[in-house]
């Protein structure tokens, strides 16, 4: 059988990020696709981020585990402390392996994991935040056909994140978060 193609979001946040993963999940639909949320955050948050997000949208929110199939209408989170990864786009893999001097979990680590796969649509966000986790993981999407997006420095609380990605060159749009979510919801809508 025929494998249904994906249409697959990673999105890597840091410093400010759970406010503007609200303004972009306030009220998000029920979509077929599948979406995976890179917080740089402690232990501690996880849950609660969780438990925040599902009460916005109609979307299955779950901390990410170990070997899991992706499934379309879901929101994974990585979980604190691992590097996520996918697997041929379909299979979760984390990693407790974490490089020194790198944060865990990475979002240059999640977006760099996929890969061009017939039938797939793929994008990175880049959000807010310190550093410049995410601006390899943008240059490698754009370079296997994915698009890709940085949050605008107006609605930034931490610049860095979203400069560096923007500073590859491998950036298709600089938005706001409520046009980064519909952007997300057109694209699930597009791909069939």
């Amino acid at each position: 059988m025929k494998d249904a193609g994906r249409t697959i979001v990673i999105i890597g946040a840091s410093t400010g990020g759970p406010r503007i993963l609200d303004r972009i999940f306030r009220d998000f639909p029920y979509m077929d696709l599948v979406i995976i949320i890179v917080q740089h955050m402690p232990d501690h948050i996880n849950l609660s981020l969780k438990d925040k997000l599902a009460g916005y949208t109609g979307m299955n929110v779950r901390i990410a585990e170990d070997g899991e199939i992706i499934e379309n209408g879901s929101i994974y989170l990585a979980p604190s402390g691992y590097y996520l990864t996918l697997e041929n786009n379909r299979i979760i893999r984390l990693s407790s392996d974490v490089k020194s001097g790198y944060v865990a979990p990475s979002a240059d680590a999640a977006l760099q994991s996929l890969v061009r796969r017939e039938g797939d649509s793929i994008a990175g966000v880049v959000l807010t935040g310190m550093g410049f986790d995410g601006a390899a993981g943008i240059s490698h999407l754009k370079s296997i056909g994915g698009l890709t997006i940085s949050q605008n420095m107006e609605t930034s609380i931490i610049h860095s994140m979203p400069m560096a990605a923007f500073e590859t060159g491998c950036v298709d749009y600089v938005l706001s978060p409520e046009k980064i979510r519909d952007m997300i919801i057109e694209m699930a809508r597009h791909h069939k």
